[in-house]
């Protein structure tokens, strides 16, 4: 007797399936970022507008590792 074949999925093997970041990063990101921008925007209240722009840029930075961080120790938003 001849052993049958379980049919597969074609590309299959070739097609890895990317992983999204979690909502909790995307929330981190995007209120960090807001929150480092106009706070920059209140303490140097100056004309050098892309020091406003870099420092939110660089919080929304953060926000992604604080959002990691969150989605490691308590998991995503429901």
């Amino acid at each position: 007797m001849s052993k049958s074949k379980k049919p597969s999925m074609a590309g299959s093997k070739s097609r890895h399936k990317q992983k999204d970041w979690p909502l909790v990063v995307y929330a981190w990101i995007g209120g960090l970022g807001l929150i480092g921008y106009i706070v920059a925007e209140m303490v140097i209240n100056t004309r050098p507008h892309p020091l406003h722009w870099l420092t939110g840029l660089l919080a929304g930075v953060l926000g992604y590792f604080v959002g990691q961080l969150w989605y490691h120790q308590f998991g995503d938003i429901d």
